[in-house]
């Protein structure tokens, strides 16, 4: 029984043979050893006889095959043997075997005068195309040669046959010129009707293209592209799009990129999160902000967005263009979608919301986003919404924030303590300053030149004199050098008073603390003396005294001086 069962199997594997040879060409370059139609026979004789000895024997192993050639297992519907010296399987499914094992089966000519090597398509259908290997390398040669004006009559004597794998072999080979790669492709198109455009050539293609960056070649493949698209609809397809704009960012060619992104209906292809993401990117890259939007939008309709550090990028972007509202948006998808872009985009965000007072609120709901060690390190957003509460007057508010931040964290440091301070002091309300001062001395901190500043400025500005001498005494106590905008901002108040020696007393100590006055106190001094009091002869000592220092006045004040000086002299003359 198993000797008629193991020859028809080696009837059926001799038809199946010689049926598979007589379409190919004998001459196949192939990694398996030559096999001739008469070898092939000569081991199928052998089977025939050592299937004798095995059907006298159930038990008897069947024999292998020399040189590496298997006949496929033969599946008996009763009975199943295995092979007791290999552990195989003997038996199979005949038939699903044979296709498998022939599928990828090839030869080679001992006295072959052109190597072929035989790919299978990607189709599934077992279709087999030869790619003639000397063809192959010619065509590389020339591709990868210099261009020049001959290379399609160099391909027209070469008498290629085009199909996908042998363009796809091509396609996908380093170092080939991206201009000859699609005069070559252009050339099949139009020279060989066998070639078909399919979408994984023209994919093929826009990749070896898009590894090099060459504005030329982008917009040449952008032309083969449009044209094939135009011609085919459905051939192609969202990768191959994308790899497009993502080139035409690279070289920042951002109206290009929006040209391509605003053909996907066109074409019948639906835009990814890539697809939005690589326009957003050459957009803004060349600072078409407004545009960006546009296809910032149309990204959040769909709900989708790019992983987090690109939509981290996008935010950035916005801000950089002053488009801090529309960045806030897409961080609110980003939450809606459990998304956390990165904190520095975040902090950016925060910072350019608070440009403006029309949104310093957002900035301040967002900094509710930051809890544990993200909070603990959070300081310098939070010192940037106290500034921007402050500048919009909204003091109380800020003063609120500080406290939240005394209990929750990050803990305030003077400077954020000073920009409260420095909000009640320009808003004429000195209590809360002075008591902000003391809260801030409460948790062991300890007011600095500027802390003191800010509160004798209030005081000056409002003509409180006395109050702010007494800030100043404090100052000068806990302070061994102060700054010269203390001196001025003091000198300045008791000019406004018309106080001058107090003015002038000031002036003259400022060295004793280790501070040089500067242009500002001799410039508001000399004024205020020549306009209020016509008193030249002072400001005269006071030029001589800036002539000493290295300091010299603008034209102008100079000219007052002469000018009072003149009109007194006129009046004695007169009188």
């Amino acid at each position: 029984m198993w000797r008629s069962v193991v020859a028809r199997a080696a009837l059926s594997r001799q038809a199946a043979a010689r049926s598979f040879c007589a379409t190919q060409n004998p001459k196949v370059l192939s990694s398996s050893k030559t096999l001739t139609h008469a070898d092939f026979d000569s081991h199928l004789t052998e089977a025939g006889q050592s299937s004798v000895g095995f059907g006298e024997n159930g038990d008897t192993q069947l024999k292998n095959f020399s040189d590496g050639v298997e006949i496929p297992e033969v599946l008996d519907r009763d009975a199943k043997l295995d092979s007791s010296a290999s552990g195989d399987d003997v038996f199979g499914d005949s038939e699903q075997s044979v296709h498998t094992q022939w599928d990828g089966f090839a030869t080679e000519g001992e006295n072959s005068d052109a190597q072929i090597e035989t790919v299978a398509s990607g189709d599934g259908e077992g279709e087999v195309f030869e790619i003639d290997v000397e063809q192959l390398e010619s065509l590389l040669s020339l591709l990868q040669s210099s261009v020049d004006g001959s290379l399609e009559s160099s391909l027209d004597v070469m008498g290629l046959t085009l199909h996908e794998e042998f363009v796809v072999k091509v396609l996908e080979t380093p170092v080939v010129l991206g201009e000859n790669l699609i005069r070559f492709f252009k050339w099949g198109m139009k020279e060989k009707p066998e070639f078909k455009v399919t979408t994984r050539v023209v994919y093929a293609l826009a990749h070896a293209i898009c590894s090099n960056l060459k504005r030329k070649d982008a917009y040449a493949l952008w032309d083969l592209i449009k044209e094939i698209g135009e011609k085919e609809n459905g051939l192609l397809n969202v990768e191959i799009l994308n790899e497009l704009i993502a080139l035409l960012s690279k070289l920042g060619k951002g109206k290009a990129a929006l040209e391509v992104f605003n053909k996907f209906v066109d074409f019948g292809c639906v835009p990814n999160v890539d697809t939005y993401y690589f326009t957003i990117e050459a957009l803004c890259r060349r600072s078409i902000f407004g545009w960006a939007w546009s296809v910032c939008e149309k990204m959040l309709s769909t709900g989708s967005l790019p992983e987090n550090e690109k939509v981290g990028k996008i935010i950035s972007w916005f801000c950089k263009g002053r488009n801090a509202k529309d960045a806030h948006s897409v961080y609110l998808l980003a939450k809606e979608k459990n998304q956390d872009p990165p904190r520095s985009s975040v902090k950016f965000l925060i910072s350019s919301l608070c440009r403006k007072d029309e949104t310093v609120k957002l900035a301040l709901e967002m900094l509710d986003d930051f809890s544990g060690e993200a909070r603990k390190y959070a300081i310098k957003p939070f010192s940037t919404v106290i500034c921007g509460l402050c500048r919009m007057r909204d003091v109380d508010g800020a003063k609120q924030l500080l406290s939240k931040m005394i209990a929750e964290g990050p803990p305030p440091g003077n400077a954020v303590f000073n920009l409260v301070i420095n909000g009640y002091s320009k808003a004429g309300d000195l209590g809360e300053a002075i008591e902000i001062k003391k809260l801030m001395e409460s948790r062991g901190l300890k007011p600095d030149v500027y802390t003191y500043t800010v509160i004798l400025s209030g005081y000056a500005n409002g003509g409180q004199m006395e109050e702010a001498c007494k800030v100043f005494l404090e100052a000068k106590k806990n302070h061994s050098k102060l700054s010269p905008v203390t001196y001025h901002t003091l000198i300045r108040g008791y000019c406004k008073l018309e106080e001058f020696d107090n003015a002038l007393k000031l002036l003259g100590e400022m060295n004793d603390f280790g501070v040089q006055p500067n242009v500002d106190e001799y410039n508001k001094l000399i004024q205020s003396l020549c306009l209020k009091v016509l008193d030249w002869e002072t400001a005269e000592k006071l030029l001589e005294e800036m002539k000493e220092k290295g300091l010299y006045l603008n034209g102008i004040t100079r000219g007052l001086v002469r000018a009072v000086k003149e009109m007194e002299e006129e009046e004695l003359v007169l009188g």
